[in-house]
């Protein structure tokens, strides 16, 4: 793996006049600073529709696409939209995701827009080749045909057809305008790296369309769910609640589901993270109705048959493992087959082990280091957060021996800078030292994440001159 640096900023979290982030032109313009910057990669987050709380590591499936991104301007210029419509959607703060008036008017707004699209055959023959998007699209007009009720009361199969070609629609424009951003980025220097979430949600089209692939009952209700036991996060665990896999149902099938699903994400993508790795080695299975984690035991993953099936699918593309906890023997021997970077954390660094993994002098060149994923708080935050002897420790572990929070801060991402790890990424947070009111995600907590977003100004404001000079000074 070449030397190289990233930034990690979701989608959503592009600046913007409409609500949320889009793949208009603030996003061309973050492609420019991460060219100016010296970066190489810009890491999203999943690109699937989200499901409850807004999480794009609960969706309605693993091969839709949330319409959200759709540029509203692009659409107007493509006369698709009125200037009344697009004066209309405009957004009421910069600050964060408006999530509940985009739920109640975007959808509405771009079926309006699908109607005017004259070149119908285009979408029909998107979903001809891409037919997992083809059924999540039907999945979602039958729920609404069954009155969005769960798929195992559905009591019909027929379904509005204009309103299902207004998600076919939105899957196209998707994809047609990330098409053209990931060109602009290409040409550049500057690649993108997506994102699998491990599970699926069980009110999705990935369930409903291959329900013998999961472990469910006879009444197709889940037999055990998806979660992890107490850790760092959560001293309770994470009860997830998506439904497990039959392993054994899946190889019997050559793994088909599963290489569909890499396939699918490199379409878009020049690498990709696949999150929640060790489950493939071995996972947490909870008892359905469970109240807490802890209830939970471990079970045997696929291993390398699995491994060997996606290695076959991703040929040269980069696929990012997403080792976090799974320092147990099985999950590094497995990571250690696939050849794939593991990843390594600074917030993790620091907790009384001098032997930890996370520790820069540690990090072999396969692996990428963070500062902090969207699942950690920011580095300032992070810093500001901790006890003052040990913020003194992390300070001078990364050379800098005073106090002054500005240097110390300076010194931490040099010490990034030059580790050995093979790929740096940095959240944008921490390229704008912002605080912990800026954090993504706080995992246990089923609200009030997935909402940032950075304004226009603040990437303005950003300088990237240190950050390629940090580059070129450390060959990244």
């Amino acid at each position: 793996m070449k030397r190289a640096s990233g930034v990690l900023l979701p989608a959503f979290s592009l600046p913007g006049d409409y609500s949320v982030g889009s793949f208009g032109r603030e996003a061309k313009k973050f492609v420019d600073f991460l060219y100016e910057g010296g970066f190489s990669w810009w890491q999203v987050l999943p690109f699937c529709l989200p499901g409850a709380g807004n999480s794009p590591y609960k969706s309605y499936s693993a091969f839709s696409y949330n319409y959200a991104f759709v540029d509203l301007p692009t659409l107007y210029d493509e006369g698709l939209l009125t200037r009344a419509e697009l004066e209309g959607a405009r957004g009421r703060g910069p600050y964060v995701c408006e999530y509940d008036r985009m739920e109640n008017e975007r959808f509405a707004l771009l079926s309006r827009a699908a109607a005017r699209f004259t070149d119908r055959a285009a979408v029909y023959d998107f979903l001809q080749k891409n037919p997992a998007t083809e059924q999540f699209c039907r999945f979602m007009a039958l729920r609404r045909a069954n009155d969005d009720r769960p798929w195992r009361e559905f009591v019909t199969d027929r379904f509005d057809e204009s309103y299902y070609y207004a998600w076919a629609f939105t899957q196209y424009a998707f994809c047609r305008q990330f098409d053209e951003l990931h060109r602009y980025a290409a040409a550049r220097g500057v690649r993108i790296m997506g994102d699998i979430p491990i599970y699926v949600d069980y009110e999705s089209a990935d369930v409903y369309e291959s329900r013998h692939l999961f472990l469910l009952r006879q009444d197709n209700t889940p037999a055990a769910v998806a979660g992890v036991p107490p850790d760092y996060f959560c001293e309770d665990g994470q009860l997830w609640g998506n439904p497990l896999y039959d392993w054994e149902a899946m190889q019997a099938e050559n793994y088909a589901w599963w290489r569909g699903r890499l396939r699918h994400t490199l379409s878009l993508f020049d690498g990709v993270r696949i999150d929640h790795f060790r489950a493939f080695a071995s996972y947490f299975s909870i008892p359905a109705g469970a109240e807490t984690a802890k209830e939970g035991s471990w079970k045997v993953g696929p291993g390398e048959e699995l491994v060997d099936r996606l290695r076959e699918v991703a040929g040269d593309a980069l696929i990012v493992a997403e080792d976090l906890g799974g320092e147990s023997s099985d999950v590094r021997k497995l990571l250690s087959y696939s050849g794939f970077p593991g990843m390594r954390v600074l917030q993790f660094a620091f907790l009384g082990d001098m032997e930890s993994l996370h520790l820069p002098h540690h990090y072999p060149h396969n692996s990428v280091a963070y500062t902090g994923t969207h699942d950690n708080d920011t580095l300032l935050g992070y810093l500001f957060s901790m006890p003052e002897e040990r913020r003194r420790h992390v300070f001078r572990y990364c050379g800098y021996n005073g106090e002054d929070m500005h240097s110390g801060f300076t010194a931490v991402l040099r010490t990034m800078y030059a580790s050995h790890a093979g790929l740096l990424v940095l959240p944008v947070q921490d390229l704008l030292r912002f605080g912990e009111d800026t954090r993504i995600n706080r995992p246990g907590t089923p609200s009030g994440n997935w909402g940032y977003r950075l304004t226009e100004e603040q990437l303005g404001s950003l300088d990237p001159a240190p950050f390629r000079t940090l580059s070129n000074l450390y060959g990244r």
